[in-house]
This record gives structure tokens, C-alpha cells and sequence, in this order.
């Protein structure tokens, strides 16, 4: 990754050289990551981040940043990019017959028959 470039992608399973990488990138933009905030999960280390030295102000929101999140760089502010679909997290297509379609059908459908009563 080279200083120029305006996004940067927090991977899944972070290492200690993917936050030093993250770090220097940010700090060349004036941020900086929050050493008061550490959050884990499965899919790996969030982390906060903030503007650096005299910019920061008590109060100011940071940025957390999730893991495999795209962070961008728009030569003021530090975001984090729009997901895109790919085919591994596309969400998949379901045939529904044509009977199930309308709200009325559902709704009968979901209702069980009822034995008379005794």
C-alpha cells in the first residue's frame, strides 16, 4: 500500500503488522488509532480511530472500523465505504410459487385448521 493511496482495507484476522501498516497510513492523513478502545470478535479486531494530536477534541466522534471494512480517505474526513455485493455475501434468490405471493395467501397458509369442537 503505498501513501497516495485513499482506501484502506482492515482485514479479517488482523496481525500486529496490519495495524502498524493501518497506522502509519492514517497517521499521514492526521488520524490516529484510539488506544482507549479494543474491541474483538470472530471475525477478528475493530478498532477505533480519531484525529490525531490537537485536532482531537473530547467528544468528537471517531470511526470504528470492522473487520474486511473499506476505510476511505477523501482528503478531509476518513469514512468507511459503501459494502458491495459480491457472490460470497450475496444474499440468495428464492423461487416462490406464485400462489404465495400476495399477502392474502400468506396469511391463509400460515393459519392451521381447526378441529371442531366436541
Amino acid at each position: 500500500m503505498d501513501s497516495e493511496s485513499t482506501t484502506y482495507v482492515w482485514p479479517r484476522q488482523a496481525t500486529p503488522s496490519d495495524t502498524e501498516q493501518l497506522e502509519g497510513w492514517l497517521a499521514e492523513r492526521g488520524w490516529e488509532v484510539d488506544p482507549t478502545v479494543y474491541m474483538a470478535g470472530a471475525g477478528g479486531a475493530a478498532v477505533q480511530v480519531r484525529r490525531a494530536g490537537a485536532v482531537w477534541a473530547d467528544g468528537e466522534p471517531g470511526l470504528l472500523i470492522l473487520p474486511a471494512e473499506t476505510v476511505v480517505w477523501d482528503g478531509a474526513r476518513i469514512r468507511i465505504a459503501p459494502p458491495t455485493a459480491s457472490p460470497t455475501t450475496a444474499v440468495p434468490t428464492v423461487a416462490v410459487p406464485a400462489v404465495a405471493r400476495t399477502t392474502a395467501a400468506v396469511a391463509a397458509a400460515a393459519v392451521p385448521e381447526r378441529c371442531p369442537a366436541s
